[in-house]
């Protein structure tokens, strides 16, 4: 069929704000699909809250609206808009299912929009777990034998039925709470019980367990005209039991012999088939590792989080191709560089995919792993073997590894080694190699992990040739063979004991150096040149060096809390200003999530880990007139100073202006010459200097360590005694890593994003947060314009703001962040000498588009050539609001108390005309259910108690029903505020827990001493159970008041009539 000419307006639904589970993967498929429905000629229109990503440029979609995702403003978009036709398989999940209520509440049809692409009734066949077992069983095709059971006695006749082992799974309770294996009746019978309490509706599945199978992952697509095509097949190294985005993956399967391939393959294209899926469909499969048995686990009937890595992975852009089935393309009419995307894509080379975990930042959380996904992000690295592949992700994950060898279990006998591999975690791989280099057999290691033999060995070969290096070194033989096996310069370099540069050094000296493979999605069948590379060691290079000027731009590799999507977002629009400015732009980046990955975004992708060497390798054979580190985050700038000592030109801000923003002596000095006030502050590098300087400054101080992102390890601490705490066990302080020790001064925290481009400084907004100080600026609520600081201090920050970027030597995009206490004083708490979190927020609300106006200047043209006169432009008339959103339900043993430390997965927007209803929106977009009825469970620390109480009074006027634990409850009636007093539990009560669980409270409020650090307290369990039953949850009073003005403004009273 060819394409639709009837229809002229599509509507595309984007996913939201990014949280575990769904994140900017959906952000990558989103604009593939718009982009691709433009080029066909198709007016899209966008819906998407997500201010951070590069799917809600107004140069992506026709229109973009930044509006809640849910079915209230959809419907308005669509009875304003009237789109012929709707796309629902790229927005993830939030997306399907906000199409689904569209199409199950009427509103399509009402409005006569058609659903694109894969029909209602197939996507309700794959999501209706009863529904799609039937259609595996008319198939043929294996599913997992099941069963609810509402009473213990009920789970045992189920259990005996099926076969032990089984799971449980208790209905209704998020993050898999209260679920778990089990291996004979008496287990059964203890935790059905705890599993019956905890579901709301006392229903729990029981399943059959496959614990110990093989996972293996087919992505496939299908058109209208009923071809279908497998793209690749994907292996988690890991056995079932552990979320597939938590594990690691490898691509294409290599353990499968040719009959299991085949036989899963054909099992696949039969279910899209069955399914009438059009456009792409990730489905997942268990297959016993013993025999040919295999179960389906999972469709996914929408383009999903494993797409993007298919996509990277093979070079087959599904998002792209599937928006394109659905406006009624065949396979065989679309193309992909020269190939028809009806081919299938070969692959010559090995893939892997290891997860980005946030337990560097919580400590406290628990890193096992379990069908629940905790992951933040991910990289990708791609080689020849398995184990250059592996060795090339490791390295790129910057977590302070750079080998299969990780320091943590150095100290670990066997038998603790055996007892910690035992479960999925995080780090389990370095683990398990440890026990390969004490020379336990592999045999005892796969009866615990059942992770497939052929992976073991090679883990083994890694572990095995660290000795071959460390017997010859400096053995030119012995280099050759460790760079073909991926082994790092610096761990070549701290085994043979001489620097990273000399091994550098030694490899050109005998020519060892990498050559440049390119992936072609058809392994050289077809002719095409396609600018997507990867490095190996062996003879011939592909990719071609041109002689036009080239820059290169760090990318920011993977997801991380405090380092998201958003620095991405100033990555491809950078690239993209570089290519309009007649240059070839080049991008390294490592994260198969990502816009600048996608090889149509740059000239030239090299897919490689950001470390100096690998760096390094590129710029030896693209010799590029220089290299821009200040747009990837944390992640570029890091790499800034050793780039430069190896002769690299860093273009844009220097490395001397960030070792002025990031040293602390020359910072302070550049505030001193500059006489801009900043909190008093002392670096020490041990214990009892930490002390003094506190008692010094004065206390509460804040405490950190000198070069952090996204607030880690960042704590606020009220005396001595926690202070000795934090020094003791929250970071490793010595001279290398001194410790800061601030005076912390409470007041409006107020940033602002600006560029400088070393006469001249633009500034296109200041954002004012709704937090006080003591909450890290990526988990405030942040507002533009301003709606609480006078003018004096507005020019006081753009006076400070001037003269720092001047004054410190900044090229292009900085951020500050400043501190105004009653007085008005304005102080600087920060300057980051780089792209921030905010750029494409700021951008967005303000049409000042930051990270070009950066480029330009870093490319030679100044503020004034760009048009820019002023340093402040007139602020807008609507008010934008940016609200973080948090995925504390995903990581246990972690408290959802806000802090200095940075919790936040992602960031939603809200905008209008009316302040209250732009925060009334941003609220609504980050996943917060704003109710304006209900009860409110209260419990405040002493010190809290008196700004509380009005805050209380205003909820009591609009007619909730208040609970509160026995101190606060007090307190409250003595001021004549009717409050239920609940149990503590301490006490031994589960009262609180029971009614949050059941949903009778819609509101937890939840305030702490300063130094209580804690995890054992009942404010913590109180507010696990509220965020992990998704209860709106509030830890600092100033978001409790500003939602107060929301609902002051859209609730309805009742009173009496004769009330005054």
């Amino acid at each position: 069929m060819p394409k639709r000419t009837d229809i002229k307006k599509v509507m595309v639904i984007g996913s939201g704000p990014i949280v575990i589970g769904q994140a900017a993967e959906f952000d990558y498929a989103g604009t593939q699909a718009c982009l691709a429905l433009r080029e066909e000629g198709y007016e899209v229109i966008l819906a998407n809250s997500n201010p951070a990503t590069i799917m809600t440029d107004t140069t992506v979609a026709n229109k973009v609206y930044m509006e809640p995702l849910t079915l209230e403003y959809v419907a308005k978009i669509i009875r304003f808009e009237r789109p012929d036709a709707i796309v629902p398989g790229i927005g993830g999940q939030t997306g399907l299912n906000l199409a689904m209520q569209l199409y199950k509440k009427g509103i399509l049809d009402e409005c006569q929009v058609e659903l694109l692409g894969t029909k209602f009734e197939s996507i309700e066949m794959a999501e209706d777990r009863e529904k799609f077992k039937e259609l595996c069983v008319s198939l043929g095709e294996p599913v997992l034998p099941s069963e609810i059971a509402t009473s213990i006695e009920g789970g045992l006749r189920a259990a005996r039925e099926i076969g032990y082992p089984v799971v449980l799974r208790p209905a209704f309770t998020l993050g898999g709470t209260g679920g778990g294996f089990v291996e004979n009746a008496d287990e059964l019978a203890e935790l059905m019980k705890s599993a019956l309490e905890l579901s709301p509706v006392g229903q729990v599945l029981v399943e059959k367990s496959i614990r110990g199978y093989k996972e293996i992952e087919y992505e496939v697509i299908r058109d209208s005209n009923d071809t279908a095509i497998t793209i690749c097949n994907m292996e988690n190294i890991d056995p079932v039991g552990i979320h597939t985005g938590d594990s690691i993956v490898i691509c294409p399967s290599q353990t499968l012999t040719n009959k299991e391939y085949q036989l899963l393959r054909d099992s696949a294209l039969k279910i899209i088939r069955a399914l009438k899926i059009e456009g792409g469909c990730n489905i997942q499969f268990a297959l016993d590792p013993l025999s040919f048995k295999y179960f389906l686990i999972e469709v996914n009937p929408r383009v999903s989080r494993s797409s993007a890595l298919a996509s990277k992975a093979s070079g087959y852009p599904i998002a792209r191709v599937s928006a394109k089935i659905a406006v009624g393309m065949r396979l065989d009419e679309i193309r992909i560089a020269n190939t028809p995307a009806s081919f299938e894509p070969t692959l010559d080379y090995v893939v892997t995919k290891i997860a980005r975990f946030p337990f560097d930042k919580f400590a406290a959380a628990s890193n096992m792993l379990s069908t629940q996904m905790k992951a933040t992000g991910e990289v990708m690295s791609i080689g020849r073997t398995i184990e250059e592949s592996l060795l090339k992700a490791i390295r790129s994950l910057e977590t302070g590894v750079y080998h299969l060898y990780s320091s943590k279990f150095d100290l670990y006998t066997n038998d603790e080694l055996m007892e910690y591999i035992k479960y999925g975690r995080d780090d389990r791989l370095f683990a398990i190699a440890q026990l390969i280099r004490n020379k336990v057999d592999l045999g005892l290691i796969y009866n615990i992990v059942k992770i497939d033999m052929l992976f073991l060995d090679k883990f083994k070969n890694i572990v095995d040739f660290e000795q071959v290096i460390k017997e010859n070194p400096l053995d030119i033989g012995v280099l050759k063979k460790a760079k073909r096996m991926g082994i790092s310069d610096r761990y070549l370099s701290e085994v043979w004991g001489i620097s990273e540069t000399e091994i550098y050094e030694l490899r050109e000296e005998n020519g060892i150096i990498p050559v440049y493979k390119m992936i072609d999605t058809c392994a050289s069948e077809f002719e095409s040149y396609v600018p997507y590379f990867y490095s190996t060691y062996e003879i011939e290079n592909e990719s071609v060096v041109s002689d036009r000027k080239k820059i290169i731009v760090l990318g920011s590799g993977p997801i991380r809390i405090g380092q998201g999507v958003e620095f991405d977002y100033s990555t491809v629009h950078a690239v993209k200003t570089i290519k309009n400015s007649g240059y070839e732009a080049i991008i390294i980046n490592n994260n198969p999530e990502t816009v600048s990955t996608d090889y149509t975004t740059s000239d030239k992708l090299y897919f490689e880990p950001l470390t100096v060497e690998d760096v390094m390798n590129i710029v030896n054979l693209e010799k590029p007139m220089g290299i821009i580190a200040s747009l990837g985050g944390q992640t570029a700038i890091n790499l800034a100073k050793p780039l430069m000592e190896r002769g690299v030109k860093i273009i844009g801000t220097d490395v001397q202006a960030i070792e002025n923003a990031e040293n602390r002596d020359c910072f302070e000095k550049i505030m001193e010459k500059l006489d801009i006030p900043q909190p008093k502050g002392i670096a020490v590098s041990n214990i009892k200097d930490g002390i003094k300087a506190a008692n010094e400054i004065g206390y509460p101080v804040l405490v950190r360590p000198s070069y952090v992102l996204g607030g880690r390890a960042m704590q606020i601490v009220a005396d001595e005694s926690a202070l000795k705490v934090y020094l003791r066990s929250a970071v490793e302080i010595d001279e290398k890593q001194p410790v800061l020790v601030d005076r912390y001064i409470e007041g409006k925290e107020l940033e602002v994003d600006a560029v400088c481009d070393g006469t001249d400084v633009f500034v296109p907004g200041i954002m004012e947060h709704v937090e006080r100080t003591g909450i890290h600026s990526g988990d405030s609520i942040s507002v533009y314009p301003t709606f609480s600081v006078s003018e004096k201090v507005k020019r006081t920050i753009l006076e400070y703001t001037v003269k720092l970027g001047l004054g410190i030597g900044i090229i292009g995009l900085y951020n500050i962040q400043f501190i105004v206490d009653d007085n008005e004083n304005v102080y600087v708490i920060e300057v980051n000498p780089r792209s921030s979190r905010t750029v494409p927020f700021i951008s967005k609300a303000t049409g000042y588009f930051l990270a070009d106006i950066a480029t330009l200047i870093i490319l030679g043209k100044s503020l004034r050539e760009q048009g820019f006169t002023s340093v402040y432009p007139q602020e807008k008339k609507r008010w934008y609001v940016k609200a973080p959103a948090f995925s504390f339900s995903k990581i246990r043993g972690l408290d959802a108390y806000l802090s200095p430390e940075m919790k936040s997965t992602g960031e939603a927007i809200g905008y209008d005309k009316s302040l209250t209803r732009a925060l009334y929106k941003a609220l609504q977009a980050s996943g917060m259910n704003v109710a304006n009825y209900g009860t409110i469970f209260v419990t405040i620390a002493d010190k809290d108690k008196k700004e509380a109480l009005p805050l209380i009074k205003r909820f009591y006027n609009l007619g909730f029903n208040i609970e509160a634990t026995k101190g606060t409850a007090d307190f409250l009636k003595k001021h004549g505020i009717k409050t239920r007093t609940k149990k503590k539990l301490s006490s031994g009560s589960s009262e609180i827990l029971d009614s949050i669980r059941r949903g009778h409270v819609n509101y937890v409020i939840s305030t702490r001493d300063m130094d209580v650090l804690s995890q054992a307290t009942d404010g913590y369990a109180i507010r696990r159970c509220a965020v992990e039953n998704n209860v709106a949850m509030f830890t600092s009073l100033d978001t409790v008041r500003v939602l107060l003005d929301v609902l002051e403004e859209i609730t309805i009273c009742v009173s009496t009539i004769d009330s005054d």
